[in-house]
Parts: C-alpha cells; structure tokens; sequence
C-alpha cells in the first residue's frame, strides 16, 4: 500500500510560504511621529498622540501623565476640545493659558497641545503602571465633532515629544 504524499508536499509549499512573507522589507515610519492619526470628523483630525516619557521610566497607578498631540482643523468653523477621557485615568486637567479651559481649534489652524507655551492635557490619577511603548485609549471629546478614541503610547526615552510635529499645516496648504 502506497502512502499518499499530497501532506508532506503541503506542509513544503506551507514553510516555503511562510518563509517568503518574512522576506519582504516592512515599510517604516522614519518621520518621527510616535501616535495614531485619527479622523473625528471630516475638519477635524488628533494627530501624534503619546505620552510623555516618565522620568524614572515607569508611570505608577496614581502618578499624572502629559499627553502630547496635533489637532488640525481643515474646516471653515472653530471647534473646541471640551474634555478628554478614558477608563484608564480618573480626569484629565485640561489647560490654556495655565489656566482650566476648554482648547479652541481655529478654522483652517493646527494647534499643538503640550508645547511650550501652548494649551496642555495631563491625565490625573493613571489607573495602570504604563511603560516605554505600552498604549492606553484616550477619547477627546469635541464640540461640533464628537468623540474620538485613540491609543495613546507612552513616549521611548529621549524622545522628545514636543513639536515641531511633522503634520503640515492646514494654514500654509495651496491647494486651500
């Protein structure tokens, strides 16, 4: 009785298979941003978003954490970021001027949150220890454009996550 050898050949092809996807070269992201980019409307756009590297390495439940990111606005019309959430974090203090406000997004404007002298979002009472790389949901939550939820990743060490961010500016668009 003769064995059939169709299983032998395909666990072949399947290895050979397997072996040729990891051959291809990956496309990389070498422009620096760390964050998602996400759409919360078809004007407004959460662009970059991270965490800012902790000083000893780690954030610890209870610890408060700097969030860094772009908001452009393609619009005709201003929004406002009214508030910011997430289960992982008890508030979020969300600053212009240093002082409690919601941040307005100007028409056709970008705003860069975190920056120095810029409007500024730190999460309150981090609910989870988060390290280099590890990600928490952060939803901003918009005036006109709703809500929005991104993964928001904790910064690498020496990375600097304060602009110049990469994402253009609506403003300097020609095609505008």
């Amino acid at each position: 009785m003769q064995t059939p050898r169709w299983p032998a050949g395909a666990a072949v092809v399947t290895v050979l298979a397997a072996a040729g996807c990891g051959a291809e070269t990956p496309d990389v992201d070498d422009s620096g941003a760390v964050g998602p980019d996400e759409a919360a409307s078809e004007m407004i756009d959460v662009l970059q978003v991270q965490l800012a590297y902790p000083l000893d390495g780690v954030y610890e439940e209870g610890e408060d954490a700097s969030l860094y990111f772009g908001i452009a606005n393609d619009g005709t019309l201003e929004d406002d970021l009214l508030d910011v959430r997430g289960p992982d974090f008890t508030d979020a203090a969300l600053t212009v001027d240093g002082r409690a406000a919601v941040i307005p997004v100007a028409p056709n404007d970008n705003v860069y949150v975190g920056a120095e002298g810029s409007p500024s979002v730190v999460l309150e009472d981090l609910q989870t220890t988060l390290r280099s790389s590890q990600s928490i949901p952060v939803t901003f939550v918009f005036e006109e454009a709703g809500e929005v939820t991104v993964d928001a990743m904790v910064a690498a060490e020496g990375q600097d996550p304060t602009p110049p961010f990469d994402f253009p500016d609506p403003a300097e668009d020609p095609t505008s």
